[in-house]
């Protein structure tokens, strides 16, 4: 099973809404943390799906020419 773009997009937001809702400092932190490295997991996946869409739009050019 691989994970969308829309579900690290989800945690990403999630933790964001965490971290304002605590008083603590250190849960904050870790919150923006997890928020940071979700969304770094949320922006390689839609790359990989814009590649694929690249790709396969190249090779549909490259076929029709055939």
């Amino acid at each position: 099973m691989s994970a969308t773009s829309d579900f690290y997009i989800a945690r990403a937001a999630q933790s964001g809404r965490e971290a304002q809702e605590t008083d603590l400092v250190n849960v904050r932190e870790r919150c923006l943390r997890a928020q940071a490295a979700w969304q770094i997991l949320a922006n390689r996946v839609l790359k990989s799906e814009a590649d694929r869409r690249t790709q396969a739009a190249e090779k549909a050019a490259r076929d029709a020419s055939l």
